[in-house]
């Protein structure tokens, strides 16, 4: 009997150590066959509707846009070209201002019925996939969707990207529409109780159920040949953290055939899934939705340092877009139509913090008019290098009246210091060299200016205004 104990034992052991050594091979395998590390191996550069046209744009706005782009910003590598959401409405927002409890004039719900059924119809296929609107896109004419658009921003050495929202249209589950090369139909993988707390137009996918992961690998197919390069998913972040939808679109995206971008919104992302959102994204919004305001910009800077320890390349902490130049027009999404708020020195904040701690670099202003204040943050060759190409971002210090943040450039050597005023009034800041064990004299260059600022031991320092900042390259004698 104990002979027979023994040998049960020892058989349950050895193939029990079989059985997990195989489930160690598939996860590690699993692992693998994860998003494509080779694009995205620097933060990208680009440019997003949202800021500026909200859900509205359409195509001739969109390619002059684009033309812009390529003659002014593409050569400083400013190349991703993105559309933002509901482009599969013909009218976005038409009716919001008589749904109850609209969030803001404009908004893009959809009425519904009191049972919930949609009253309005969004443009789709048979299968449930969301297409871009004719009206507003006539080249998507006989459901070629985003194709021709993608052929016209890569003819212009540039990349397309699109905003998809989280999940599965209310029309295709009400009319139940079949999951293409399934069986199933909306209705099987849909969670009518879970709809994003900002937006009515669709229900979540549930990832246990059949048909889910086939659904979203459905529609990055419906990407990938349109010529897609770039997918910002929204309602995967804010709250609750959407850890299954992620992982089939990440998994979709991942075998669709084509390299895209992956970025994730909306935020704050919670820090205690940084090690699951870094592996299935290539950047993920650490911001809730940032605006042109002081307060959100010094936040920020909090977000950042959190953050910093996840920056590498191929997965990027992302702070938001840009809001700089002529914002919300027409009064939507956000307040009065106007030039950024943000004062001359915050300019010099933003765009000094967002390139020392790498963040991707996405414009969201209106490019077609007023831009000539804001090409000289966009076109300073040394400040995006150190966006580009710099590493060990950090912040080294920071109390209520200033910050200080450091970098590397591996190649050369050289060191890259950012000097904030975080206060409301002048301040001279000084960075004690010492902190970061800089011994010896470095020559300094003053990469807004460009000017040489001579040579400096033991300490950096900078007289600064309200809210600004200075940003400097060391390098050694």
């Amino acid at each position: 009997m104990t002979r027979t104990i023994s040998t049960l034992l020892f058989f349950s052991i050895l193939f029990g150590t079989s059985i997990a050594q195989n489930n160690v091979n598939r996860i590690s395998k699993k692992e693998t066959i994860g998003l494509d590390r080779n694009i995205a191996t620097k933060p990208p550069m680009g440019w997003n509707s949202f800021d500026a046209y909200d859900c509205r744009i359409n195509e001739q706005e969109f390619k002059s846009t684009v033309d812009f782009m390529q003659s002014k910003l593409l050569k400083y590598g400013w190349e991703y070209a993105v559309i933002d959401y509901v482009w599969f409405n013909d009218e976005p927002g038409k009716y919001s201002s008589s749904i109850p409890g609209s969030r803001r004039y404009g908004h893009p719900n959809i009425r519904l019925n009191p049972d919930g059924t949609p009253l309005d119809t969004l443009v789709m296929d048979e299968y449930g996939r969301l297409l871009p609107s004719e009206i507003r896109f006539p080249s998507a004419k006989n459901r070629t969707g985003f194709k021709a658009i993608a052929e016209y921003v890569h003819s212009k050495g540039m990349k397309f990207g699109i905003h998809i929202m989280r999940g599965i249209p209310r029309e295709a589950y009400y009319n139940n529409l079949p999951i293409k090369g399934t069986n199933y139909t909306a209705k099987d993988i849909a969670e009518p109780w879970d709809t994003c707390g900002w937006q009515n137009n669709l229900f979540g996918v549930d990832a246990s159920k059949p048909g889910a992961q086939e659904y979203y690998n459905s529609i990055f197919e419906l990407y990938a040949e349109w010529g897609v390069d770039f997918i910002k998913a929204d309602d995967m972040m804010y709250p609750p953290y959407h850890k299954a939808e992620i992982e089939m679109i990440s998994k979709a995206l991942a075998n669709c055939g084509r390299p895209m971008v992956l970025s994730l919104s909306c935020g704050e992302a919670p820090l205690s899934q940084a090690h699951h959102v870094s592996q299935y994204s290539h950047m993920w919004r650490i911001s809730a939705d940032f605006w042109d305001n002081w307060e959100s910009l010094k936040h920020n800077f909090d977000l950042m340092n959190a953050w910093s320890p996840f920056i590498k390349n191929g997965h990027w902490p992302d702070a938001d877009m840009l809001p700089i130049g002529r914002l919300s027009l027409n009064n939507r999404p956000h307040g009065p139509e106007r030039m950024s708020k943000f004062t001359i020195p915050e300019h010099y904040t933003l765009m000094t913090l967002w390139s020392i701690a790498r963040s991707p670099l996405m414009l969201g202003a209106d490019l077609l008019k007023n831009t000539e204040g804001i090409m000289p943050f966009l076109t300073n060759a040394d400040v995006l290098n150190v966006n580009q190409n710099s590493s060990d971002n950090r912040q080294v210090f920071k109390n209520e009246n200033y910050a200080i943040w450091i970098a590397s450039d591996l190649k050369t050597g050289k060191k890259y210091a950012a000097l904030f005023n975080l206060s409301d009034k002048e301040r001279k800041v000084t960075f004690d060299l010492e902190l970061e064990s800089l011994r010896g004299r470095y020559k300094v260059k003053d990469l807004w200016t460009g000017m040489d600022k001579g040579l400096v031991e033991l300490k950096l320092e900078a007289v600064l205004p309200t809210h600004g900042a200075a940003f400097f390259e060391l390098s050694t004698q």
